[in-house]
């Protein structure tokens, strides 16, 4: 018995699967999004170009970073940076640790990520897919137990049977099956067709979330899946907005409800054997709507973080600080209401610099004296200390 989508018997049929989806139910959503990026693209052309830069560079280490959590690859957060930096053309005192460089896996990943997005009107075209998917794999990688024999790179996947899992490696959890590798060319070059020339009366968010479905559910490479989907997404918003310039992350609001992402792909890809004539696709693009809504606030946020962390070195301009209280700090004022929303205590800042527990105690001491940080309510054992910005 038939238990996935591209089971459905008109699957294969016209120019596109058999996809239907309720206008009046997603509606509003669609017009909430709209008003979101309108809102955060307007700040964005308010704001002076030396806020610009650090907020886009911002997004886009956001998105590496998160694009490759969400498959459970955890990225050294100074390399990604100084890909970034490199590649934004940012190579400038305070943007980047001087001692930090990126990894060949780095700089390939961010340069997928700018080409996707950098010119959103170029057609995709197959290749463009190979490229991205070998861009993951700059160094011959490792295989897991999970996989036989080895890896195809820049190339559509071999195995005639490919599960979609998530997981530890050990204990996966499969989510579905993807196609037979059977007729995979034909089946991506008509999604290729349908994305560079879709439907005039086709709403451009919902295009991007379609998208997103369809290319997930074939799955055409070996490895690198996810991170290609959401890359060609993030292309899909670029057109809609027409700005090549990303100031929010998709994958960082995707990686905020992972958990969610799997169930929802999970239950997307399950057939309604009742439903013999199309595939009703409301849910997903419901969900995938209220996420965008999420990454477009977080935009929103970064942006004020932006600001605030201009202002802190703008009012520290002539503080006399050592390059590894520099580093700390840039880590402080890009990570929070996230990665530092409980402030940092000297153990914290002896991984962070790499100093021993007396000369982490002494460099925070010497901050909270220059007035760079404010010690956080509490105390005991464990002192905690947050950014001094100017409304705390």
């Amino acid at each position: 018995m038939p238990n996935y989508i591209w089971q459905h018997p008109h699957w294969h049929q016209g120019t596109t699967p058999p996809f239907t989806w309720l206008e009046d139910t997603l509606r509003e959503q669609v017009g909430n999004v709209r008003l979101q990026q309108g809102r955060l693209l307007g700040y964005a052309e308010s704001l002076p170009d030396d806020i610009q830069a650090p907020a886009q560079l911002d997004a886009l280490l956001q998105t590496a970073l998160r694009t490759s959590e969400i498959e459970g690859e955890v990225l050294n957060v100074a390399s990604v940076r100084s890909s970034v930096v490199r590649h934004l053309g940012l190579e400038r005192a305070g943007f980047v640790d001087s001692k930090a460089s990126g990894t060949p896996q780095t700089e390939s990943l961010v340069k997928l990520l700018i080409e996707a997005t950098s010119q959103p009107n170029q057609p995709l075209a197959l290749n463009t897919l190979c490229q991205w998917q070998a861009a993951l794999f700059p160094e011959p990688p490792l295989l897991t137990q999970l996989k036989i024999g080895e890896l195809l790179i820049g190339e559509l996947r071999s195995q005639a049977t490919m599960q979609v899992i998530s997981g530890r490696i050990d204990q996966p959890t499969v989510h579905f099956e993807a196609p037979p590798r059977d007729g995979l060319e034909q089946q991506v070059e008509r999604f290729i067709r349908w994305f560079n020339q879709p439907p005039g009366n086709l709403d451009g968010i919902l295009r991007a979330g379609i998208a997103h479905l369809w290319l997930i559910t074939l799955h055409p490479f070996d490895d690198g899946n996810g991170r290609v989907t959401r890359a060609v997404t993030d292309r899909a918003l670029a057109q809609v907005e027409q700005n090549s310039i990303r100031f929010y992350s998709l994958s960082a609001a995707i990686m905020a409800r992972r958990k969610e992402y799997y169930q929802q792909l999970e239950q997307a890809q399950r057939l309604d054997s009742s439903n013999t004539d199309s595939i009703d696709i409301t849910p997903w693009l419901s969900w995938f709507l209220s996420v965008l809504v999420d990454a477009i606030q977080q935009g929103q946020l970064r942006f004020q973080r932006v600001i605030e962390k201009a202002r802190f070195w703008q009012q520290h301009a002539q503080t006399v600080l050592s390059e590894r209280q520099i580093k700390v700090l840039n880590r402080l004022l890009d990570g929070q209401g996230e990665e530092f929303s409980q402030g940092i205590n000297a153990r914290k800042y002896m991984s962070l610099a790499q100093v021993s527990k007396a000369t982490a105690t002494r460099e925070l001491a010497d901050l909270l004296n220059k007035q760079c940080l404010y010690k956080l309510p509490g105390g005991g054992r464990s002192t905690r200390y947050a950014i001094a910005t100017t409304h705390h």
